[in-house]
């Protein structure tokens, strides 16, 4: 390696203390199974699957050798006006997975992009049912939906927005779920909280015929793992079909086995119009997402067109080649190692390792749900997300990588993952709060 590659100076990184890490860099260099390895040879646990994405482990031999042979067989392909055959295997595919009717696929390069292509389908939908008039989006707060200028509009998280001006106009947002008064220490979903839903009654009346969609993620991950209390997802519907309103669902991280279903949607038995994801759909190899609409959307937008191009939305890598070799490769993995399933087997397991650190000095939380769940700690005197930063680091120097945000270590694991793996990540993540506690 050159001199100039170890220059971490040129490297403006991506939601990052940049001054902090340069002084203190952490570096990965390989990566296998459940496993990270260190710049200096440390075996580190991935608590986290990556960013929430592989899903199914890392280096899996069956996803390198599909895209390192679709890259000498077709390398890229333009998918306007002309297409390859991948493309349209990987939309019938993940069309199979989603709930029944959600049968049209638009394929993206990420979550980001899934976001703003629900977003723009929905505006497309109503002006072409005459109701062009429909340009209000819902969200929620504490909500993320992606970087891009519509998913930050709808998205809630606070620091993601604020040094951003430019958002669009119409946009309101709905009460987050998160009641420590009611619900700390769920298992599950929380049994308080469906009326928290009720919100979206008022805004429909108050913005009536000019909404366009309401779009949440059925368990918000960024934020901190906030899992929708019993009853919440289905008010939510309800008062969407109600008002005629399009729901959109943000799958990204919950798609894919997360929640133990191949869609959130399924496990909890709700049916969105829209569902994004992106991240498991390749196992985190190449950057993908999709959006699965319900097929009278599509319709709608499809047909309602005059002759020539439908909708003027696309992305020069949509369906780039690779990425739909390593999605059919992970689509594989997921059926032939029934990856759902011990997803849901495991869910006990990691629910008891989870909740074993409830009575920590300085937990004031702990919530789960599939194989992502969080640890939630009472700030420190040095302000919020001091100590949630100080528990980060100190469980990536003893040997587990676990998400932060705030003060809220977040876990998901690779469904590959075992049960004594799942135990040594909480061992390492209770000598690090108690070691910061003190």
């Amino acid at each position: 390696m050159s001199q100039l590659a170890n220059d971490l100076s040129s490297y403006w990184m991506p939601f990052t203390s940049n001054r902090a890490f340069k002084a203190d860099p952490r570096m990965l260099v390989a990566a296998d199974g459940v496993h990270y390895t260190t710049q200096d040879g440390r075996r580190i646990l991935d608590g986290a699957a990556g960013l929430w994405c592989v899903n199914a482990g890392h280096a899996r031999r069956e996803i390198a050798d599909a895209i390192a042979a679709q890259a000498m067989a077709l390398d890229y392909a333009p998918n306007f006006q002309m297409g390859h055959p991948l493309a349209f295997e990987v939309a019938s595919r993940v069309a199979r997975l989603a709930p029944e009717g959600m049968s049209s696929v638009f394929l993206t390069n990420s979550g980001s992009e899934s976001v703003d292509t629900a977003l723009k389908m929905a505006l497309a939908y109503w002006r072409a049912k005459g109701e062009g008039q429909r340009t209000h989006f819902i969200g929620r707060e504490r909500g993320y939906h992606g970087v891009g200028f519509g998913g930050m509009s709808v998205g809630g998280i606070g620091n993601n927005r604020k040094q951003f001006a430019a958002l669009l106009p119409a946009v309101s947002h709905l009460p987050h779920t998160h009641d420590l008064a009611h619900n700390a220490f769920s298992r599950g979903q929380p049994a308080h909280g469906a009326a928290f839903a009720n919100e979206l009654e008022r805004l429909l009346a108050l913005h009536g015929d000019r909404v366009a969609a309401v779009i949440i993620e059925p368990v918000a991950g960024s934020t901190g793992v906030l899992v929708p209390p019993v009853g919440y997802l289905e008010r939510i519907a309800e008062l969407c079909r109600k008002a005629g309103v399009l729901l959109i669902f943000d799958e990204v991280i919950t798609g894919f086995g997360r929640l133990g279903a191949s869609f959130a949607a399924r496990r909890f038995g709700v049916t969105p119009d829209m569902i994004t994801m992106a991240k498991g759909l390749t196992n985190g190899t190449i950057p993908m997402g999709a959006v699965a609409v319900r097929q009278e959307v599509h319709d709608t937008v499809v047909n309602g067109a005059a002759a020539g191009i439908e909708f003027f939305h696309g992305y020069t890598y949509s369906g780039h080649p690779l990425a739909c070799a390593a999605a059919l490769a992970s689509l594989d993995i997921h059926e032939n190692q029934a990856l759902n399933q011990r997803s849901r087997d495991l869910e006990s397991a990691f629910e008891d390792a989870l909740h074993g650190l409830a009575r920590l000095p300085g937990v004031i939380d702990v919530r789960n749900i599939g194989l992502m769940g969080a640890v939630e700690l009472k700030p420190s005197a040095s302000g919020i997300g001091a100590r949630g930063m100080k528990v980060f680091h100190r469980c990536f120097d003893t040997g587990a990588l676990v998400r932060v945000t705030g003060d809220i270590i977040a876990l998901s694991p690779p469904l590959t993952i075992t049960e004594d793996e799942i135990r040594q990540v909480a061992d390492v993540l209770a000598a690090a709060i108690s070691a910061e506690a003190a």
